[in-house]
């Protein structure tokens, strides 16, 4: 273990970023793997597969804000995709995409990044260091003494709160928050603040969808969408009223008008709008009409009458 540790402390101090004559190093890498590395000291990355998550881009803007270079543009695309260049990060690609990733193709955008890749992820070896306490502290102090000098105590503070956590109790806190033009011009704030609201509509309807009441949930992940009732595209609107937790099905349907929610939260089904067949006792769509829809304890999170009328005007349903 010692002369594994030992390659990768050297792999960790000679990074190779890209050095500008102007603007300095980059320093978008050893920003990308502490970022990585407090995931996994906090339990979130728990398997040799980094995605790019909210967690993980909230995450990488905080060590961006304290750490990052303003003469540099802090896009987590960029390190995610040319880390491979330091020979133990590597990636995985979505089907379709093999020969764009072997080729190393440019990919500096966070949408094409995660179009063409599934996940990352360390050599086996090196993973394994980072799952170790002692292992860990070490790599971590490699890289502040490297990258970040006289910074180990300011690493040290941010490894202890989670970020994407205080954007979605900020977010709570506040009832939600319809945003500006301008302030939607940055996609990686843009992604995290989605995924918050996102998150957080779904767990005040408990994980169930609010129309068939299913709840499913495997490790973090769950079947039940937070949906916005009014699109986002075109309203910016991220309070929570104009949200509804769905599952999967049933947020597709919605968002096609195949029903909508009268001003008394009932199911409004239009007539003959699509035939369907319920196999195995499923309830059918159709079934639903007329049934309440499972609400928020809380009252200020119901959904708005307003977002609901504008739901059902869009789509011609009557209520």
């Amino acid at each position: 273990m010692q002369s594994e540790l030992a390659y990768y402390a050297k792999k960790f101090a000679k990074l190779h970023v890209n050095r500008h004559r102007d603007r300095g190093p980059a320093p978008h890498k050893p920003i990308l793997l502490l970022s990585v590395i407090e995931l996994i000291e906090q339990g979130k990355i728990q398997r040799n597969r980094i995605y790019l998550s909210p967690e993980l881009i909230a995450t990488f803007l905080k060590y961006w804000t304290h750490f990052g270079s303003e003469k540099h543009r802090s896009n987590i695309a960029l390190p995610f995709f040319h880390l491979q260049g330091d020979k133990f990060w590597h990636l995985m690609p979505n089907p379709g995409f093999e020969a764009t990733v072997s080729s190393q193709s440019k990919l500096s955008g966070l949408n094409s990044l995660k179009d063409a890749i599934k996940y990352a992820y360390f050599d086996d070896a090196l993973f394994h260091l980072l799952e170790e306490s002692k292992t860990r502290q070490e790599l971590i102090g490699i890289l502040s003494d490297a990258w970040f000098k006289d910074k180990e105590q300011q690493i040290s503070q941010l490894l202890q709160y989670d970020e994407f956590e205080d954007i979605q109790l900020k977010l709570f806190d506040s009832g939600g928050v319809v945003y500006s033009t301008e302030e939607l011009k940055d996609d990686q704030r843009t992604f995290v603040r989605s995924a918050a609201f996102r998150k957080i509509v779904v767990s005040l309807y408990e994980q169930r969808c609010a129309l068939c009441r299913l709840k499913i949930i495997v490790g973090n992940q769950t079947i039940v969408d937070g949906a916005h009732i009014m699109p986002f595209s075109e309203f910016r609107d991220d309070r929570f009223d104009n949200g509804l937790a769905l599952c999967k099905n049933h947020h597709w349907a919605f968002d096609h008008g195949w029903f909508g929610i009268s001003d008394r939260y009932q199911i409004v089904i239009p007539p003959d709008r699509f035939y369907e067949e319920a196999p195995n006792a499923l309830q059918g769509l159709d079934e639903f009409n007329g049934e309440e829809i499972l609400l928020p304890v809380d009252d200020k999170c119901k959904p708005r009458l307003e977002a609901l009328s504008w739901h059902r005007n869009f789509w011609e349903i009557a209520s």
